[in-house]
């Protein structure tokens, strides 16, 4: 049935167009959080000063996964995330058992990225009422994945706020975050400063969206059941967007053990490829061959009329975490060999490049991103 728009449009020879779903459409604003993370910095800055120098100093700036505080000639490395807006796909499932295990995965894996090997991490869960079944369930969840990153969690925090708590499904409202900590030697600090030209982008393969992107994704909510099947993905939509982000701690950690020359480490979440920007180098990058991407991001592509530029920009669209190795010697070839002794599926996805404006070009795509965004080239 046409509406009095849609006949406007055929007598003028127009055709309308579905109008495109973003990040921003969903409700997640890019551009004003920058603003207010520029603010919030801005007085947080002031209160590295209370600590100019010997234990507690603060090794690097903001804006890398984690920080790194002298504790005494060792580095403490720590890092703090949630697991957004997931749980409300956990909510319409009423499946509570694996959203833990992304907690974990989201605090563990940026520990990693400054070089640091994660030992524990303290969550806090805030709740609509204390659901001893919900409890019990997210506490599964947690201890999985702290079993799987090889840390403990020593101490942790619920907090009853009803009036701010509500959710998707009454009494079962929730928030969940975890901060974690690592330890690094203070000269072993990783962010990329000692990347050149032509070093390697070894990119491991993620488990799906992780936990990155879910408010675009549930778009797909409005034509669909979280319990509808797609063939494509082999079982429900809710139970493709609950699979756990992975965590990739035991094998890079081995890596880093080793004498293979890493010279950063990044992990692939909002932003996208966009992340491989989160280092201290002068050098861009040519990502020049990628796997296919899991069907869940050609499912939200299309049926929720996303651009290719905004899901690069923020989805993993496949690659959930990144090493940059050195392009010299055998530095590859043994990384992939103590990664595929983990049974971890690693691809040689690109190399960093003599590039002044610090852009990154995803040749499969045809994209360039740079200044916040992914644009044809």
């Amino acid at each position: 049935m046409q509406t009095r728009k849609d006949k406007k449009l055929a007598r003028s020879g127009q055709r309308r167009v579905p109008r495109r779903s973003s990040y921003a459409t969903a409700g997640v604003n890019s551009q004003k959080e920058e603003s207010g993370l520029r603010t919030l910095v801005h007085h947080l800055q002031e209160t590295l000063a209370t600590r100019p120098a010997g234990i507690g100093q603060v090794q690097l700036p903001f804006g890398f996964f984690a920080n790194v505080i002298d504790i005494g000639g060792t580095g403490l490395a720590i890092s703090t995330d949630g697991v957004g807006s997931k749980i409300l796909i956990a909510q319409m499932m009423d499946k509570y058992d694996t959203v833990g295990i992304d907690c974990v995965a989201m605090n563990v894996n940026d520990v990693l990225c400054v070089g640091a090997e994660p030992l524990a991490m303290v969550d806090y869960i805030a709740v609509q009422e204390p659901n001893p079944r919900l409890l019990g369930e997210l506490a599964k969840g947690l201890k999985a994945g702290a079993l799987t990153a090889g840390i403990t969690i020593p101490a942790g925090e619920i907090a009853q706020v009803r009036d701010i708590i509500k959710g998707v499904r009454p009494g079962y409202g929730f928030d969940l975050a975890g901060t974690a900590v690592g330890t690094v030697p203070l000269d072993k600090i990783l962010v990329g400063r000692s990347i050149e030209p032509d070093d390697v982008i070894l990119g491991l393969r993620s488990t799906g969206v992780h936990s990155n992107g879910v408010t675009l994704a549930r778009r797909l909510l409005k034509k669909y059941r979280a319990t509808t099947h797609f063939n494509d993905l082999g079982r429900s939509l809710g139970e493709e967007l609950l699979a756990p982000t992975r965590i990739y701690v035991r094998e890079v950690v081995d890596v880093l053990k080793s004498d293979v020359d890493v010279k950063a480490l990044i992990h692939i979440t909002s932003d996208g490829f966009l992340n491989l920007l989160r280092v201290a180098s002068n050098t861009g990058y040519v990502v020049h061959a990628l796997p296919e991407p899991h069907p869940i991001f050609k499912i939200i592509e299309r049926e929720a009329n996303v651009t290719i530029e905004e899901m690069y920009r923020v989805y993993n669209m496949g690659i959930g975490f990144c090493l940059v190795v050195s392009h010299r010697g055998d530095h590859v070839t043994r990384t992939r060999e103590i990664l595929k002794r983990h049974n971890v599926e690693c691809y040689e996805i690109g190399r960093a490049v003599a590039e002044p404006e610090k852009a990154i070009v995803i040749e499969p795509a045809n994209l360039v991103g740079k200044d916040g965004r992914f644009r044809r080239r």
